[in-house]
């Protein structure tokens, strides 16, 4: 590894033609690291993106956006791509609480036509090709090898390694780490842990045809959640959760009947009809990670989406918590590129609560009674992070320049 570079070198770098000098390096371009790129370069910063994969194809998700993601989609002129690439308009959200269901409209207006559940390889790429459009600039198959430091131990740069092997050495006011749970960027900062749950699920899904959009569907059992989740290209995403100590005998032998048997409790005739059908895609297994929120800000640095704040996919916020990082990030730059602590310190003032009723709802230990409580807790908790967008000036972020 070549962490550490000293100022001096960096003094150098910046007069010698062979380097180069960017206000922000962002490491990571799946949903995250994208949107943080396409903000940054909307306000006239200049953006590099990398991933160490050569392109974006599909990753681990269970796809479902609440409001303050989709709003923030429609705010960057986004959100009709995303209709537009067959992706369905979920206007009801539906819950089994054990025998009983209670059924909501989702509200509708302008900007929230109603919720969304895209495909991966769908959301990641228009966020990225936006953020190409907008003026940032992109490079798959590369890695971060190393960063640089001045004598206050402040990070001024990134080492990056390319697909042929060649490394170069890049100037930047800005490291944004949007590289997951096992963030290089985070490891190499020492970003240190705040809070980290006790629970978390094990998820087994995989995408079915065949089955009508009637919205978003959760399934709750007595230590189980089941859901279809209707996405893109006519297909539903068919999940269960269940404790991690019961994954391998419930779930190794054959999955997708245990996941059917699951949702038989409640649709037993859609379960037939899958069986019949079977899956459209292979099966993918996650065994589970503990949720986590570090430290995302520091001196030249952030994190962003997973590799700062993780919960577990029980409440599916993972993909509108990392569109919520890149607009409060976005926002801590405008205001001062030198110093975006204020962006941590909006991110905390959210998330504690959606955290730690992730953890509870993640352990499977609850009552139905206590279920639906939590969730409307954490209905309200959603609901204060969309007025928070709707209140604030968002720093020209709103569509593409023509």
């Amino acid at each position: 590894m070549l962490w550490g570079i000293s100022e001096k070198a960096f003094d150098l770098m910046r007069i010698h033609p062979n380097h180069d000098y960017y206000d922000a390096v962002i490491v990571g371009a799946r949903c995250a690291g994208a949107a943080t790129a396409l903000l940054l370069a909307r306000q006239g910063a200049r953006v590099l993106l990398i991933d160490r994969d050569p392109d974006l194809d599909d990753t681990l998700s269970t796809h479902a956006l609440t409001r303050p993601a989709v709003r923030l989609l429609s705010d960057w002129g986004l959100l009709d791509d995303v209709i537009a690439n067959d992706t369905p308009v979920v206007t009801k959200t539906h819950f089994h609480y054990g025998p009983e269901q209670i059924s909501l409209p989702v509200k509708e207006n302008a900007s929230v036509p109603g919720l969304l559940a895209p495909r991966r390889w769908l959301l990641d790429t228009l966020l990225r090709d936006a953020a190409i459009r907008a003026g940032a600039e992109f490079q798959g198959d590369v890695s971060l090898v190393g960063l640089g430091r001045d004598l206050s131990d402040r990070i001024r740069g990134a080492t990056l390694q390319f697909a042929d092997g060649t490394v170069r050495t890049i100037c930047a006011s800005l490291v944004i780490g949007a590289d997951g749970v096992r963030s290089s960027l985070a490891k190499a900062v020492g970003a240190h842990m705040q809070i980290r749950s006790k629970a978390c699920t094990a998820t087994a899904y995989t995408y079915v045809e065949g089955i009508e959009n009637a919205g978003y569907r959760w399934y709750f059992g007595t230590a189980s959640i089941t859901g279809l989740i209707p996405t893109t290209n006519g297909l539903h995403c068919l999940f269960s959760q269940i404790k991690p100590g019961h994954f391998i005998d419930e779930f190794a032998p054959n999955a997708y009947r245990a996941i059917l048997g699951e949702l038989a409790q409640w649709e037993p005739g859609i379960a037939d009809n899958l069986q019949a059908r079977g899956p459209a895609e292979r099966l993918r297994r996650f065994p589970g990670v503990r949720g986590y929120r570090r430290v995302c800000a520091g001196p030249g640095w952030a994190l962003v989406g997973d590799a700062g704040y993780f919960k577990d996919p029980c409440t599916a916020l993972g993909i509108t918590d990392a569109l919520v990082d890149a607009h409060r990030l976005a926002r801590a730059f405008a205001q001062n590129p030198d110093d975006v602590r204020s962006y941590q310190t909006e991110r905390d003032r959210f998330t504690t609560k959606m955290f730690d009723i992730t953890q509870e709802i993640a352990a499977l230990d609850w009552h139905f009674g206590r279920l639906k409580s939590l969730h409307l807790e954490l209905s309200d908790s959603i609901r204060a992070v969309e007025d928070r967008l709707i209140s604030q000036v968002r720093p020209n972020t709103m569509s593409a320049p023509a």
